[in-house]
């Protein structure tokens, strides 16, 4: 007699080294993973872009970057936001939304996480760590 244990197919379905649970619970980190053979940190891979490896392992990030680009977004939303890559310290692009006004997120700002996901997007929030001096602009 055959008897389907749903908990077992889960297991082998998204088995891998390294990969993200997706019921992985929410923490204040993001989880990311760092490639066992050439050491390159990044952020929902299967394969290591640099040498193509499997072997990964995850690795929680401290939530501290920086600005790489900023964009405003106007369309599929009432208000304007802002759209960010951010270089996190461990070496990895994340996107993500930096709190406060759209115009005012530029390229080089410090931020730290601030919550893992956006209600709304799913994506990590920052929040700036410093204000930047910008009075010039």
């Amino acid at each position: 007699m055959y008897h389907h244990s749903g908990n077992i197919a889960r297991r082998t379905a998204g088995s891998g080294t390294g990969v993200l649970e997706a019921a992985a619970p929410a923490t204040d980190a993001i989880l990311f993973q760092r490639c066992t053979w050439c050491g390159t940190a990044m952020y929902h891979r299967l394969l290591c872009p640099v040498c193509q490896c499997g072997d990964l392992r995850t690795e929680r990030s401290e939530g501290v970057g920086t600005v790489r680009h900023a964009t405003v977004v106007h369309r599929n939303t009432p208000v304007a936001r802002n759209v960010s890559l951010i270089e996190l310290t461990e070496g990895f692009v994340v996107r993500g939304r930096v709190m406060g006004p759209p115009a005012a997120i530029h390229s080089g700002d410090r931020v730290r996480m601030s919550t893992v996901k956006d209600p709304v997007r799913g994506e990590p929030v920052f929040q700036l760590l410093d204000e930047p001096y910008r009075a010039w602009h």
